[in-house]
C-alpha cells in the first residue's frame, strides 16, 4: 500500500516531486509509524464489515482500528468479537484483497490473546490492538498479553496506546502518570507503534465539548495536557515516540458562529471555489486548522471517525518543495560542522544544527506521504484526492 495510490498514476506524477513510498504491515515500525497517516476507526459491530475495509482501502485509508470499546454498547462486546472473527475470515478468503493495516481496540488485557486465537490463520491480516484508557498500571497487563499472543501466532503485533485517562489530565497527577507511562511503553518499546490521544474523554472529565469552529489547541486544559504528553513522550533525542493527533468529532455544521477559517486564495488559483465551499458546509475548514496545529505542536497523524476527514489529514501530511529543499539542505554531509545557510527559495535561515532533527523528520514524512511538485499546493492534492 501507498498513500494517494488510489490516484491514478499519471495524475500522481503531476502532483509529486517525489511519489510516497510502498510498505507493508512489514515495514520497519520507525517508517509505519509515520505513515498511519488518518487512521479510521469503526464499530467493530457492523454487519458489512469486510467490505467497509476494503472500500475505505480504495478510497485511501491505510490504517484503520475496529472498535470493541466505547463505540460500541457494552451489552454487545460478544456480538463484536464474533462478528470480527467472521469478518476477518471473509476478508482473508477474498483473492486479492489488499486492506490497510487493521488493528482491534480492546477493553481488556484478556480479549488479546483470546481473539488472536480466535482468528486462527486470519490473523496474517491484523497488525495490532489499541490500548484504551493507558497509564503503568493498566497498561502494563496490555502489552504482557501482547508480548504473549505474538508468540503464540508467530506474528509481530504493534500496540498504540491511548493516552487518555483522568490522572493523566489532573495537574496533581500528571507528571507521575506521564512517567509511569514511559517506563512502560519504553519497556516494550519494539511494540509501540505510536501513542494515541483521547481528547473526547479528556474534555468529558470538565464536562467540556469543542464547538466546530474551534480546535483542540483553542480548549486550554487540553492543550495543556498535549503539550506535556509531547514534552515528556514526543522527544526528537531518539527517547520519543510518535505521538498521533486527537479525533475530530464533526460531519457537517447547520451554523457557525465565526467567519470560516479558509482563505479565499489557494482555491481561486486553482479555481476549486466549490471545494472551499463544501469543505466549509462540512466543517473542514476548522478540521484544517486543526492538523496544521497538530503538526506545529509535534504530533503526525490523526484519529478519525469519518471517511471524509482522511483525505485533509493526507493532504497537509505531504511534504512542500519548500520544506524537501531546506531539509536536504541541513543534512548535507558536508554540513555536519554546523553553520547557518539561506534557503534555496531565499526567504528563510536554515540553521544546520538546531534543525536537524526537524529536518530528519521531514524527511521521513517525505518518505511516506511523498514531496508535492513545487507548483503544487494542499488544494491540488485535496481535489485529485475527491473521487471525480
Amino acid at each position: 500500500m501507498r498513500h494517494f495510490g488510489h490516484i491514478a498514476p499519471e495524475v500522481r506524477q503531476r502532483l509529486f516531486h517525489q511519489e510516497p513510498c510502498a510498505f507493508t504491515a512489514g515495514s520497519p515500525p520507525r517508517l509505519l509509524s509515520a505513515a498511519l497517516g488518518a487512521t479510521l476507526y469503526s464499530p467493530a459491530t457492523r454487519p458489512r464489515l469486510a467490505d467497509d475495509i476494503v472500500k475505505q482501502a480504495a478510497g485511501g485509508v491505510v490504517s484503520m482500528v475496529l472498535c470493541l470499546e466505547d463505540s460500541i454498547d457494552d451489552a454487545d462486546v460478544g456480538a463484536g468479537e464474533e462478528n470480527l472473527v467472521r469478518q476477518f475470515a471473509a476478508l482473508a478468503a477474498r483473492p486479492g484483497a489488499e486492506p490497510p493495516l487493521l488493528f482491534i481496540r480492546v477493553r481488556t488485557p484478556e480479549q488479546i490473546p483470546d481473539l488472536v486465537r480466535r482468528l486462527g490463520p486470519a490473523v496474517r491480516l491484523l497488525t495490532g490492538f489499541v490500548l484504551p484508557k493507558f497509564t503503568e498500571e493498566r497498561g502494563i497487563p496490555f502489552l504482557e498479553a501482547l508480548t504473549d499472543a505474538e508468540k503464540a501466532c508467530g506474528r509481530r503485533l504493534f500496540a498504540m496506546p491511548v493516552l487518555e485517562s483522568p490522572e493523566l489530565l489532573y495537574r496533581e497527577s500528571r507528571v507521575e502518570t506521564l512517567e509511569g507511562i514511559f517506563r512502560a511503553v519504553d519497556k516494550y518499546r519494539d511494540r509501540v507503534l505510536a501513542l494515541r490521544l483521547g481528547v473526547t474523554d479528556f474534555c468529558s472529565s470538565y464536562g467540556l465539548r469543542r464547538a466546530p469552529d474551534m480546535t483542540a489547541y483553542d480548549v486550554q486544559i487540553v492543550a495543556s495536557v498535549i503539550a506535556d504528553v509531547v514534552n515528556m513522550l514526543g522527544r526528537a533525542d531518539g527517547s520519543g515516540f510518535t505521538v498521533t493527533g486527537p479525533v475530530w468529532e464533526y460531519f457537517r455544521v447547520p451554523e457557525r458562529m465565526f467567519k470560516p477559517q479558509l482563505r479565499q486564495s489557494p482555491f481561486l488559483q486553482v479555481r476549486a471555489v466549490e471545494l472551499r465551499e463544501k469543505l466549509i458546509e462540512h466543517a473542514m475548514d476548522g478540521l484544517l486548522r486543526e492538523i496544521s496545529l497538530d503538526q506545529a505542536n509535534g504530533l503526525l497523524g490523526k484519529t478519525c471517525i469519518h471517511p471524509s476527514h482522511v483525505l485533509p489529514v493526507h493532504a497537509l501530511s505531504v511534504v512542500s518543495h519548500e520544506e524537501f529543499s531546506d531539509a536536504q539542505d541541513i543534512l548535507r554531509p558536508e554540513r555536519g560542522g554546523g553553520g547557518v545557510l539561506r534557503s534555496a527559495y531565499t526567504n528563510k535561515m536554515n540553521e544546520v544544527k538546531p534543525h536537524r532533527a526537524w529536518a530528519e523528520r521531514t524527511l521521513l514524512r517525505a518518505e511516506v506521504f511523498g514531496v508535492a511538485n513545487e507548483d503544487v499546493g494542499f488544494v491540488d492534492l485535496l481535489a485529485a484526492g475527491i473521487p471525480g
